[in-house]
């Protein structure tokens, strides 16, 4: 298959997918309005590293290992949406305090946001379902490494330069003062969303995974 076609049908899914709103897209908002820019792209980078890592993964066999054993596709689901939930009452019940007892506490230094993304992504199953369904199936055995590493560039990048501007506008001081008293809202909605993506993915987790 041509090269530019191979980039076009798997980046034209890809893309869009990434845009979606999702579990890493809350970290890296939540990560941004509560701590800053520095924060939210930090977070970026952790995303950009856990998607990365599954592109990779995707791309020398992975999809054909969930396919053959639905198990394992069952179990990482489960993991994932367990993590997600917790992760989500961790956040909403750190967010039960005053306002100003919030805006103290996020401005504290604690757990590094680059490991928080990446976890955040390693721990959702929706990112393994979606480059076996889509980047695996485009790699054949005669597909060069080049265009291999090129996809897998490709990703980075351009998940990178998406959560980075989202990063940056979250964080811009408009949407700070516009949002200043109102971080104990963040922290909380972002608990529910967790929750629910969670919930969500421990629902689904008895479909099968396709090629």
């Amino acid at each position: 298959m041509n090269t530019t076609l191979i980039l076009a049908s798997v980046f034209g899914i890809f893309i869009p997918a990434l845009m979606l709103p999702g579990p890493d897209f809350i970290a890296v908002v939540r990560a941004s309005m509560t701590r800053g820019a520095a924060a939210g792209l930090m977070t970026t980078i952790g995303v950009t590293l856990g998607l990365g890592f599954y592109a990779s993964l995707s791309l020398i066999g992975l999809s054909a290992l969930l396919v053959e054993y639905q198990w394992l596709a069952w179990t990482v689901r489960v993991l994932g949406g367990c993590y997600l939930i917790y992760l989500g009452i961790r956040l909403f019940l750190a967010s039960r305090g005053t306002p100003e007892e919030i805006v103290i506490e996020a401005n504290r230094p604690r757990g590094n946001p680059l490991v928080f993304g990446f976890l955040v992504t390693l721990t959702n199953p929706k990112a393994i379902v979606l480059f076996a369904s889509v980047f695996a199936p485009a790699v054949t055995q005669a597909t060069p490494l080049w265009l291999m590493a090129l996809m897998i560039a490709l990703v980075m990048a351009s998940s990178f330069l998406w959560y980075a501007i989202v990063s940056l506008f979250m964080s811009s001081a408009p949407v700070m003062r516009r949002f200043r008293n109102a971080q104990h809202w963040i922290e909380r909605l972002a608990g529910v969303c967790f929750v629910a993506i969670g919930g969500r993915i421990l629902a689904d987790a008895r479909n099968p995974v396709t090629p």
